[in-house]
C-alpha cells in the first residue's frame, strides 16, 4: 500500500546483515559507473560482496574498482560492455559463467526528453535496446542460474514515470513501464524458487542520466537514497518508491485516473524540459 512505502527505508539490522548470506557472494551490477548503479555497488561491497562491474567506460570502471578494494577489500571484476548490443550482453554471460552469481543489479539505462516525433529515431531504438532488450537478455541468463542454484536476486529500475504515459519522455516512460510490468510477473515465476525481484520506482534522481536527456531538475533524490532504500526492499516487496520525494510524488498522483495522471505528468515534464 502507499501509506506503507517508507517502510522500505527501515529495514532491520538483521535483514542487512543477512543480505550477503542470501544473495551473495557474487554481485553483477550494470550501469556500474556513475548514478545509481554506482551507489549500488558501494553499498554491496560495504556489506562484503565481491563484484562484477558492467558499463561501457573501462578506464572509470577501473579506477572505482580500486577504490573499492581500497576501502573495503572488495574483490571486482570488470566488463566494458555495450548493452545495446547482442555482443555486449553475451559478454557479460560469457565473463561470469565461472562465478557463483546470487544478486543481478540491472541499472544500465538511459533517457531522451522532448516531443517523440522531434527526436533521433537511432537513439530511441537505442534506449529500448538498453532499456529492455538488454534487461531481457540477461535477466534470462542470470534467472537460470539463480533458480538452479535454489535463491537470488534481482533488481530492476522502474520509475514514477512507468505507471502513465508521459509526454516530452513517451519513449522513455514507455521503456519503463516494460521493467515494471516485467518485474511483477518474475516476481511470482520465481518466487517458487527462492529468488526474489524488486523494481525500484525513484522520482528524479541527480546523476548523469538528467544531463544526458537534458532535464533541468528543481527537486531530485541523491543515488545513495535511491540505492539504500532499493536494497532495502529487495526480499520485502515488488515494487518500491525509494525515499520520501519517490512516496510523496507517487502519493500525490494516486487518487487521479490515468489520464489525470498524464496530464500532471505532462506539467512536470515541460517544467523540466523547458517544453
Amino acid at each position: 500500500m502507499l501509506n506503507n512505502e517508507p517502510d522500505a527505508n527501515r529495514a532491520s539490522p538483521e535483514h542487512q546483515a543477512n543480505r550477503l548470506d542470501r544473495y551473495g557472494p557474487w554481485a553483477v551490477i550494470t550501469g556500474a559507473s556513475d548514478g545509481i548503479g554506482r551507489a549500488i555497488a558501494t553499498e554491496l561491497a560495504a556489506e562484503g560482496f565481491s563484484l562484477v562491474l558492467v558499463a561501457r567506460r573501462k578506464a572509470i570502471l577501473s579506477e572505482f574498482a580500486e577504490e573499492l578494494g581500497a576501502q573495503y577489500g572488495t574483490e571486482t571484476r570488470i566488463i566494458d560492455a555495450d548493452l545495446g548490443s547482442n555482443e555486449g550482453t553475451r559478454s557479460v554471460e560469457a565473463k561470469t559463467k565461472d562465478l557463483d552469481v546470487g544478486l543481478l543489479v540491472a541499472a544500465a539505462g538511459f533517457g531522451t526528453s522532448g516531443p517523440f516525433v522531434e527526436g533521433d529515431v537511432d537513439t530511441e531504438l537505442d534506449m529500448i535496446a538498453v532499456n529492455c532488450g538488454a534487461i531481457a537478455a540477461l535477466v534470462h541468463v542470470f534467472a537460470r542460474r539463480l533458480v538452479e542454484r535454489g535463491r537470488g536476486g534481482i533488481v530492476l529500475m522502474s520509475s514514477l514515470v512507468a505507471f502513465q504515459g508521459v509526454p516530452r519522455a513517451t519513449n522513455y516512460s514507455a521503456t519503463k513501464a516494460y521493467v515494471q510490468s516485467f518485474a511483477e510477473g518474475l516476481a511470482v515465476e520465481l518466487s517458487p524458487y527462492g529468488v526474489d525481484v524488486v523494481a525500484s520506482a525513484p522520482g528524479p534522481v541527480r546523476s548523469g542520466f538528467d544531463k544526458r536527456a537534458g532535464m533541468t531538475l528543481s527537486m531530485a533524490q541523491t543515488p545513495e537514497e535511491v540505492a539504500k532504500g532499493t536494497l532495502r526492499a529487495l526480499g520485502r516487496r515488488v515494487t518500491v518508491r525509494p525515499g520520501f520525494l519517490a512516496w510523496a510524488l507517487e502519493t500525490s498522483l494516486a487518487l487521479l485516473p490515468r489520464r489525470g495522471r498524464t496530464w500532471m505528468m505532462t506539467r512536470v515534464m515541460a517544467g523540466m524540459t523547458g517544453g
